[in-house]
């Protein structure tokens, strides 16, 4: 337990410092690999289509996803604490780091910030297609910004909170899984003809797996916008997380996005075009003032309140149930 907690605080200090290097492969990367070659075997959309057929061709694609991540990442962690503790804590480490995404969902995101001052719209728009799904290519500035603003809030839940409380329940080895569901979820996951039936199994356990995290990560960052700082308000991050939780297809993706857009001050969400067709959504949040890019850098400050304070709660747990074990 002790290495444990050493690794889960040098992964997560490592994340923060570091970040992802685009020089280094990243172990995701290979699952989204694996994924789309199963896809490729497994999902036949050429001829009639079978709804059952494509189902359990979706059951297995978890299956082995699961299976294969589960088992790589059980064999290195058992390899190297086998080989030598210290060796063991290390690649415990490293592989916590990997998990995690706090500065490289900042980076990426600030990247949109620069462009949107730099007076480069388009840059900017390259920049945000870079990071979430729907078409950017005629949004405008407040468009850009709002797009960023809702893929740091959403992706708070996603890419730091829920892996950081799943290394911290069962390490690297759970960490690694939780990636791989959300990874098969954002690759098949989608509601159109080709993976309607083959990616219901991979969304619903999305669902699932993030259904505590979502609403843990917008606890989180309510109390980040209680903190001291005039740009947020903790108060409104509480009333529109109450109003606007449900506010989107998905149990989870609202859940940060109403405390962030109540922090703020601001309406997010709303229709949006997705390959060409303009998709119809509820906004969250109320419309107070334009959004405008100083806020990608301020739900940025959210983000990193909240991951240190879940880091924090994570460790004062764990160091609990060390002393009661």
């Amino acid at each position: 337990m002790y290495y444990h907690m050493i690794a889960f605080l040098a992964g997560f200090l490592l994340d923060l410092l570091i970040g992802d290097p685009h020089w280094l492969y990243h172990p995701v990367r290979l699952i989204g690999n694996l994924i789309a070659a199963i896809d490729h075997k497994m999902l036949d959309v050429s001829g009639i289509r079978n709804e059952k057929k494509e189902w359990r061709a979706g059951i297995w694609l978890v299956v082995i996803v699961l299976s294969a991540t589960g088992l790589v990442s059980i064999c290195l962690l058992l390899g190297g604490y086998v080989l030598n503790p210290v060796a063991g804590c290390i690649l415990e480490s490293i592989m916590t780091y990997q998990i995690l995404a706090t500065k490289c969902l900042k980076v990426e995101s600030m990247k949109v910030y620069e462009r949107l001052k730099a007076e480069d719209l388009d840059g900017a728009r390259k920049a945000v297609a870079m990071i979430v799904g729907r078409d950017t290519q005629n949004l405008n500035e407040a468009g850009v910004a709002k797009a960023a603003v809702e893929t740091v809030a959403e992706n708070t839940s996603d890419g730091v909170i829920a892996p950081m409380i799943y290394l911290a329940i069962g390490g690297p080895v759970l960490g690694f899984l939780y990636k791989a569901v959300n990874t098969m979820d954002s690759m098949v996951g989608y509601k159109n003809d080709r993976y309607l039936n083959y990616g219901r199994t991979a969304a619903k356990l999305d669902d699932v797996v993030n259904y505590i995290p979502a609403r843990i990560s917008a606890a989180l960052m309510i109390a980040a916008a209680y903190l001291p700082g005039k740009q947020f308000s903790g108060k409104d991050a509480l009333r529109i997380f109450k109003r606007d939780r449900y506010n989107h297809a998905s149990p989870n993706s609202a859940q940060t996005e109403a405390a962030c857009a109540g922090a703020l001050n601001l309406r997010l969400a709303g229709d949006a075009s997705y390959f060409g067709k303009i998709v119809k959504k509820p906004y969250i949040g109320d419309d107070i003032r334009p959004v405008e890019a100083e806020d990608i850098a301020r739900v940025n400050v959210l983000l990193y309140r909240s991951a240190v304070i879940g880091e924090c709660l994570c460790l004062l747990i764990l160091m609990g149930i060390t002393l009661f074990i």
